[in-house]
C-alpha cells in the first residue's frame, strides 16, 4: 500500500481517498460481506467488470483488509460475554504491555482486545459459558499475571456491531 507521509508525524498514515462508488462498496460490503460481485455491481449501477475492479482496488490500497464471519457466541457454547477493564502496574510498562497483549490475544474466549490510553490500559471482550468460567478466566489468566494491578468485569447484555474494524497492526 503507497500511503503519503502525514505531517503528523512518520506513524501516522494519511486515509486514501475515496470516491462516492468507493465509499458505497464500503457501505454494501460491510452490511453483507458475501454480496456476489453481481450483486455489488446491481446495488452500484456499474457493469460487474467494473465493481470487481473496484472492489480488489479497495482491498489492494488496504481500504477492505478481510471479509468476516458474524458468529454467534451462544450457539458455541459460550453464551455470556463481558468486557473487562485491565489497568496494569506501573514498572516496566513497556513490555508488561507488551507481553499482556501477546499473552490474552491469543485466548480462546478473547473476541475483541483494545489497547487504550485513559483509566484501562486494555478492555477485553470476551464469551464463556457461565459465570464460573467467567471467574475462572479472571483469576487464571488477567489476576494471575504479576503484571495486573486491577481488572473491572462488565457483563454484555445486547450489543450493536455497526462494522468490523481492522487491527491497527
Amino acid at each position: 500500500m503507497t500511503t503519503t507521509p502525514d505531517p503528523a508525524g512518520p506513524n501516522t498514515l494519511r486515509a486514501p481517498a475515496l470516491d462516492a462508488v468507493d465509499r458505497r462498496i464500503v457501505q454494501l460490503l460491510s452490511a453483507d460481506g458475501r454480496m456476489t460481485n453481481a450483486e455489488l455491481a446491481n446495488h452500484l449501477g456499474v457493469a460487474p467488470s467494473t465493481a470487481h475492479a473496484r472492489l480488489r482496488a479497495l482491498v489492494e490500497r488496504g481500504v477492505i483488509s478481510g471479509f468476516h464471519a458474524s458468529v454467534d457466541e451462544r450457539m458455541l457454547g459460550s453464551g455470556l460475554q463481558a468486557v473487562i477493564g485491565v489497568t496494569l502496574r506501573p514498572s516496566g510498562r513497556r513490555e508488561s504491555i507488551v507481553e499482556f497483549a501477546d499473552r490474552v490475544r491469543v485466548l480462546p474466549q478473547v473476541i475483541q482486545v483494545f489497547f487504550l490510553g485513559g483509566d484501562d490500559d486494555f478492555l477485553l471482550h470476551i464469551a464463556v459459558a457461565d459465570s464460573s468460567e467467567m471467574r475462572e478466566f479472571v483469576l487464571e489468566h488477567l489476576s494471575a499475571q504479576a503484571s495486573v494491578a486491577s481488572t473491572r468485569t462488565s457483563i454484555v447484555f445486547d450489543y450493536h456491531r455497526n462494522s468490523v474494524a481492522a487491527s491497527f497492526r
